[in-house]
């Protein structure tokens, strides 16, 4: 039982519950108890994947944190909130609609390498305390911007806060059609580690001259993993009930699609478990130490040698 599931958390759901969640899966099942962890935090307004890593996958759970993210998001032009969210309170007004052209126009300007401020309702470490500890205890807090890049930003398709398709008139009342002023706009963003999409939003609404906030995100991407593998929470407790949740699990491989393999021997395994330099033919990079079909470590190559990032006990 080593491997991800990917879940599709739910809306009012947080990423320690949604992982509390799946250990109780494991042991319904009869797994016993296993390391569990997630490989980066969705909040609770937040819905989508969500990727579990179970035993030896949780040594690769850094790595989802520090992947690309896709996100789809709404936002409501008019009232910017305190949590730039729905579950924040109203702090800025503004009677200003941008039309749907005027979006376009402006997302180019949110588009490659940019500065954000993050949230004030965060958890970012200010003075050793979270951001959100003193947001709520009534503090100023004064938050650096921080360089993320934007790989794309797009005017979604027909997605509703729920997920479901939109019915064309209500597709035509929140995005509009060229020169109406719109209520809301949903957008798709592929975005760099340590984006937070909240103030994306913020930031879009301000330069378009209103205010604005998130009333929907949903995660559709996260390192390699997308929503055509996550479950949903019935799912995984249907399975654990049936004995069947091993199933459900993409193997410790899943995640690290983008590496290239290197075959090994079963005598270079023994040297690579064992922590041991490599030496052979010139590699250059991250790749995955392969003996036949069992991952054995993480490495990386520099020229002839070869030595261990990061060793799976399989």
């Amino acid at each position: 039982m080593h491997g991800w599931i990917i879940l599709d958390k739910p809306h009012g759901l947080g990423s320690t519950q949604a992982v509390s969640a799946v250990k109780r899966a494991l042991r319904q099942s009869g797994s016993g108890k296993m390391k569990v962890g997630h490989g980066g935090t969705l909040d609770p307004l937040a819905t989508g994947v969500l990727p579990v890593a179970i035993g030896e996958a949780t040594k690769l759970a850094g790595r989802m944190l520090d992947s690309d993210k896709i996100y789809d998001f709404t936002v409501a032009f008019g009232a910017q909130t305190d949590t730039l969210d729905l579950e924040g309170q109203a702090i800025a007004t503004s009677a200003i609609r941008p039309t749907l052209a005027q979006v376009e126009a402006i997302l180019p300007r949110f588009t490659g390498p940019i500065e954000q401020a993050p949230p004030a309702y965060s958890a970012i470490l200010i003075d050793g305390r979270r951001a959100y500890d003193l947001a709520r205890a009534g503090r100023d807090v004064e938050m650096k911007t921080r360089a993320v890049t934007i790989h794309s930003l797009l005017v979604s398709a027909s997605i509703a806060p729920s997920g479901a398709e939109l019915r064309e008139e209500e597709w035509t009342l929140n995005q509009g059609q060229g020169d109406d002023p719109i209520e809301a706009i949903t957008l798709t963003a592929h975005v760099s580690k340590g984006t937070y999409i909240r103030s994306l939003a913020r930031d879009i609404a301000l330069a378009l001259g209103t205010v604005g906030h998130v009333t929907m995100l949903r995660r559709v991407k996260a390192g390699p993993f997308t929503l055509a593998t996550a479950i949903s929470l019935d799912k995984l407790d249907e399975a654990a009930r049936g004995g069947g949740i091993g199933g459900l699990m993409l193997p410790l491989t899943a995640g690290l699609d983008d590496i290239p393999a290197l075959p090994v021997s079963p005598d270079e395994a023994l040297m690579l478990r064992q922590g041991r330099v490599l030496i052979g033919k010139p590699h250059t990079g991250l790749l995955l130490a392969m003996e036949g079909g069992t991952p054995v470590a993480l490495v990386e190559a520099s020229g002839p040698e070869i030595r261990v990032v990061r060793g799976f006990n399989l």
